[in-house]
């Protein structure tokens, strides 16, 4: 398709896709979903999984394969704007000994669900068709632990801000755990396809320019975000900070880290001030409204699930959403447990970690296009994905009823120090 061919059709699934986001996130409000999650669903439902299902030419028509890299790269533009406001709400609160318990929360929210994908992937192989035909045993039991790894960075910082949890102690260790976590497994992907390439250059990539990165933001991020934000005018304020935040997510795409991390990473290092409220307000709901469901609907457009009628392949989904739930949840509680945290903020960083989304979804794609994942193994994966998005917020409203359940303590009557 030509450009001016491509241009009406962009237009009109544009439309769509916002008015039926907007369908089903107040469907899915009544009972306490949030709209982040409704985008996810609004993509699948209007893919082949649904839409293509029951109206094949509509969907067709409305969702042309050429369009979909339009809407991904637009879409890309709405995250990369909404990550820069997290990063920057990140840092507007300090809480006490967050980097230990974040390291510690990170690392288990990694390594749980690693071993226990790989074991699962290992033990289920032979029996069930998730195996791509020329991919070692290995390659595939890596990828699906690193898959079952990853954390929805993106989704559960959406989360939560807009349950209003932002400048809260669970929030911020989420927020910063998801950082560290995703990282780790961003590169910890780039070395699986490092392997089953042959070639060492893609995860040597990644973690160089993760460190350049990183040294790079400690000697001189201040000073350059500084200098943006001490430009006359609002405009030439604005201007200088899309230029900033599209430079460094072209960097941290190019390494292999993905470009959430380096538009979080500079609302990281953005001075507070005035000026700094003022860019974060224009850019945020233009961002959230407009091009983030975009971004959010694109892999559900890409879904099948037809698969699944396999009944080893249905099998070998719930184990996969028991070890991820098990694996992510249940490790992270712990650890947060293990650093003194109270149960209260343990257990809603568990069910915050827990959530997937649309980051394991790219990591499947980018599987997918490498030739390691089958179509039934990419399905299995994205079911894991939908699922532990899906239970967050009902984990979360469950966590705050039953806390609210719980009577204070009753002060007691009995003087101090009376035998």
């Amino acid at each position: 398709m030509t450009p001016s061919e491509l241009a009406p059709r962009f237009f009109i699934a544009v439309a769509v896709i916002l008015l039926f986001c907007k369908l089903v996130a107040w469907l899915l409000g009544k009972v306490g979903q949030p709209p982040v999650v409704s985008e996810m669903l609004a993509g699948v439902l209007l893919g082949p999984s649904l839409l293509g299902l029951l109206w094949p030419g509509a969907q067709a028509a409305l969702f042309p394969a050429p369009l979909l890299p339009i809407l991904y790269v637009v879409g890309q533009v709405g995250l990369v704007l909404f990550m820069f406001q997290a990063g920057y709400a990140f840092t507007s609160h300090r809480v006490t000994k967050l980097a230990g318990t974040a390291g510690a929360v990170s690392l288990a929210g990694v390594a749980a669900p690693l071993v226990l994908g790989i074991l699962l992937f290992v033990g289920m192989a032979g029996f069930v068709p998730i195996r791509r035909d020329g991919v070692s045993l290995g390659v595939s039991a890596a990828f699906v632990g690193v898959a079952l790894a990853i954390t929805a960075f993106p989704m559960l910082a959406r989360i939560i801000t807009e349950r209003g949890h932002t400048g809260t102690r669970h929030g911020l260790l989420a927020m910063a755990s998801g950082a560290i976590d995703d990282m780790a497994a961003w590169i910890m992907l780039a070395a699986v396809l490092a392997i089953a390439s042959g070639s060492v250059g893609p995860a040597l990539l990644c973690a160089g320019g993760s460190l350049l990165f990183g040294l790079a933001l400690w000697l001189g991020g201040r000073r350059v975000t500084g200098y943006v934000m001490g430009l006359r005018g609002d405009r030439a304020r604005l201007l200088g900070t899309v230029a900033l935040l599209f430079l460094v997510a072209w960097y941290t795409d190019e390494i292999g880290l993905y470009a959430v991390f380096g538009a979080f990473a500079v609302g990281v290092v953005m001075p507070r001030s005035e000026q700094t409220d003022k860019v974060v307000d224009t850019l945020t709901p233009i961002a959230a409204t407009v091009f983030l469901p975009l971004f959010f609907t694109f892999s559900g457009l890409r879904t099948e699930f037809a698969l699944l009628s396999n009944l080893a392949v249905l099998g070998f989904a719930a184990a996969c959403v028991a070890v991820a739930i098990v694996g992510k949840f249940g490790a992270c509680w712990a650890a947060a447990r293990m650093r003194g945290e109270p149960n209260s903020v343990a257990l809603r960083v568990g069910a915050l970690m827990n959530a997937r989304g649309l980051m394991q979804l790219i990591a499947l794609n980018v599987g997918l296009e490498a030739g390691i994942v089958n179509p039934s193994l990419f399905t299995v994966l994205v079911v894991v994905a939908l699922v532990t998005t899906l239970m967050t917020t009902p984990l979360l409203t469950w966590i705050e009823r039953r806390e609210a359940r719980v009577p204070a303590p009753t002060p007691s009557l009995v003087p101090a120090g009376t035998p």
